[in-house]
């Protein structure tokens, strides 16, 4: 049985700090499929000079993007965790609402691979990042969502 999707959309809604921190909407997520957005802020701004978004900003939603994908094929016990992420830097990333697509390509007993695109939301046709991450499957945790709540 897999994580039910209301499952797994609460918790990277309400669950992981960082995600909150930096500002990341969960817009869609479906087998297999998470869609993160983000309003970029003044803060997020790694290049003052063009001005241009931090790459680790980007990068961090190509993560978070990918591992809420991989959720999405998981049992409930199952733990997930970043071993591999490689980012593409295509074109700066402006001052403007970006998107992380994220797209399983496959989940095997220990590794999750997932494909993912950025870009800006009034822009889709221009690539600003793609990423492919690998992510260990550790079979058979004790729970999904944390006993207390982190950061309340």
């Amino acid at each position: 049985m897999r994580v039910p999707i209301d499952l797994v959309r609460e918790f990277i809604q309400n669950h992981v700090p960082f995600n909150k921190h930096l500002g990341f909407e969960l817009a869609t997520l479906e087998d297999g499929f998470c869609r993160l957005e983000l309003e970029a802020r003044p803060e997020h701004i790694g290049d003052p000079l063009r001005p241009a978004l931090h790459g680790g900003v980007i990068s961090t939603m190509c993560d978070a993007a990918g591992g809420a994908a991989v959720w999405t094929r998981v049992e409930p016990l199952d733990r997930i965790s970043t071993i591999d992420l490689r980012v593409d830097y295509l074109a700066p990333g402006r001052l403007a609402r970006l998107v992380a697509e994220a797209t399983v390509m496959r989940v095997g007993n220990h590794v999750g691979v997932v494909d993912v695109r950025c870009f800006h939301a009034d822009t889709p046709d221009e690539t600003i990042a793609v990423a492919r991450a690998v992510f260990s499957v550790k079979r058979g945790g004790t729970t999904l969502v944390p006993s207390e709540k982190v950061g309340s």
